[in-house]
This record gives C-alpha cells, structure tokens and sequence, in this order.
C-alpha cells in the first residue's frame, strides 16, 4: 500500500514587512491543519503575503471590490495544485489591533481561513459568518496550532 503523499505547502513572504509576523513554520503548520481536514493529498499550495496595494489590485481584478482586503484565496482546480491564498499582513495588524488581538496570531488565522475557503468551505456574509460552521472550525485549527507552539 502507498503511504498518502503530504501536500506541498510554498510561503512567500513580503519583502519590506516590518510588523509582527508569525514564522514560516508557525505558517506551515496553520495550512496543514487546515489542509488536514479535507481531501489535499499530493496537493500544492501558494501562501503569499503581499502589500495592501497589490490585496486590492487582485480584490478589483478578480472580485470587482475596489477596496483593501485581509485575506483572498483563488482555487486552481488544476491538479495538483490546489490554489493560492494572499494574506495582506498590513490589514490584519490593523484588525488585530483594533480588536485587541495578537496580530501574528491573525495572520496564521487568515491563512486557515483561506486554506478552508479553498478546501470548498463558505461562511454567510455579516455578522452571521461568526457563528458559523466555518468560523468554529477555523477557530479550533487555530487552538490546536496555538497548542502545539
């Protein structure tokens, strides 16, 4: 019997981000948690972390929503890549900040978002999408990622 192939996980970091930021591994480890709970074997994923200009050039391009964002995913569909997901560092430490969180500790919850978004899971728009089957999920992934550090 062949032992699963374990996915293939590439972190591009942002050149210049001078704010509180998680480590690569802390990263790895936040994607394979997600990717831990859907099919992803053999699969390849893009983590990209990217400036608040280029979040909203794709948003535009890509969604028609002309504004900043804290994290896209863009699923390929193309085996075996399974897609890539763009955090903007510089929202989430705003968004951590306002809410009285740590915003390394966002950036990895962003990336678990993205992550499951890509795995085919959704969550409703407002306020609703907290308490959420996807939200729940994303925020036990986040525990156990906390755990293990």
């Amino acid at each position: 019997m062949t032992e699963p192939s374990r996915p293939t996980i590439h972190i591009n970091p942002l050149d210049g981000w001078a704010g509180s930021a998680p480590s690569d591994a802390a990263v790895e480890a936040a994607a394979r948690a997600a990717l831990a709970t859907g099919p992803a074997e053999g699969a390849e994923l893009s983590i990209a972390f990217v400036s608040a200009e280029s979040i909203r050039a794709l948003n535009r391009d890509y969604h028609g929503a002309d504004g900043v964002t804290d994290v896209l995913a863009f699923g390929l569909g193309a085996d075996p890549w399974l897609g890539d997901v763009y955090v903007c560092p510089e929202v989430a430490d705003a968004s951590a900040r306002e809410m009285g969180l740590d915003p390394a500790e966002e950036i990895l919850r962003l990336v678990i978002h993205g992550v499951l978004h890509l795995l085919g899971h959704d969550h409703p728009d407002g306020e609703a999408r907290y308490g959420s089957p996807m939200f729940r999920l994303q925020e036990r992934l986040l525990a156990e990622v906390r755990g293990r550090a």
